[in-house]
């Protein structure tokens, strides 16, 4: 078997290692409000860099009544600062702190036009689709809400939060409050694509298998000469 086919193979076997991770990593994330499905990408060079797309679609909502449970619709992201990072997310379970801070189920700040949004205790906080914060007839807040240009500019950075290494775009999508965004994973989907990227395993492993066993039949047959 020659170099480049070796290559080729070593490659294949890359990608169905990479599927195999993503399918792993989309089921254990079922349950994650917000969580984006991670789809491999066909190209040798992305998948030697470890790379994925997460997949926009919208996951289902889960009506919970809770005023700080807020869902999108339409590709977008909240943008939330954790640590020294501002990074997206679509988990929309948020709540005030001790000090009238909105905060994500993580206990990062979520982010408005003009820094992390801060409202005051015990007052009745109506959210519009298109983000803003109301308190009676006074708009109290604004949520930064961006969408992403390119999907595989997305880098998951666990507990449903993304780093973008590409450019924003413009959100025109729709909040939906007193309601969670479920994960956009589909189970039965995720098991498919396990089947047949087993089968692809199994494939190119007896390839190798005949491939070795010609080998050594043919190292065998020369040390008889």
């Amino acid at each position: 078997m020659p170099d480049s086919t070796l290559q080729a193979v070593a490659r294949s076997l890359g990608q169905d290692m990479k599927v195999m991770s993503n399918v792993s990593n989309n089921v254990a994330n079922m349950h994650t409000p917000g969580f984006r499905r991670t789809q491999t990408i066909p190209s040798f060079q992305e998948i030697a860099a470890g790379a994925g797309v997460i997949d926009q679609r919208d996951g289902t909502l889960a009506q919970t009544t809770r005023p700080f449970d807020l869902a999108l619709r339409g590709p977008g992201f909240f943008v939330v600062q954790h640590g020294d990072e501002t990074l997206l997310t679509r988990s929309g379970a948020f709540h005030l702190d001790a000090n009238g801070v909105l905060m994500t189920a993580l206990g990062d700040p979520v982010l408005g036009d003009a820094g992390p949004i801060s409202l005051a205790p015990d007052t009745a906080i109506r959210v519009d689709a298109q983000g803003q914060l109301w308190s009676d007839t006074q708009q109290v807040g604004q949520l930064r809400l961006v969408s992403v240009a390119d999907a595989g500019a997305l880098v998951a950075r666990g507990g449903g939060l993304y780093a973008n290494r590409g450019t924003e775009g413009e959100w025109k999508g729709a909040v939906v409050q007193g309601a969670l965004e479920q994960a956009n994973v589909d189970p039965a989907d995720e098991m498919v694509r396990l089947m047949e990227t087993t089968r692809h395993v199994e494939s190119v492993q007896r390839v190798i298998s005949i491939y070795d066993k010609a080998m050594d039949t043919g190292i065998n047959r020369l040390g008889d000469n």
